[in-house]
């Protein structure tokens, strides 16, 4: 996602690396260990900050994405593409 929106031109290359670069400074403040185990979590918190300052998105959309998202992922089969559209039919019609 963050190449793509950068592809796009809603942000520089320079400023994605300033927000994760803050992202793994801040673990390292708090004591994290760098041992790349991490590395995902910085880059999600990283764009999620980035898309927000930018106007991208709102907070309130990011919390309902990030969960149509978590949805979606735990109802898709191991190995298959995960499908947003299926986490936004089961949160209109709740079984």
């Amino acid at each position: 996602m963050a190449v793509a929106l950068h592809a796009r031109g809603l942000f520089t290359w320079k400023e994605w690396a300033t927000y994760l670069a803050d992202e793994i400074a801040a673990a390292r403040a708090r004591g994290e260990v760098d041992d790349g185990s991490r590395y995902y979590h910085y880059w999600l918190a990283a764009l999620e900050k980035i898309v927000a300052a930018k106007g991208l998105v709102g907070a309130d959309e990011l919390v309902t994405r990030k969960d149509e998202w978590d949805h979606a992922a735990r109802a898709t089969p191991h190995g298959q593409p995960i499908v947003l559209r299926a986490a936004r039919a089961s949160a209109a019609n709740p079984p």
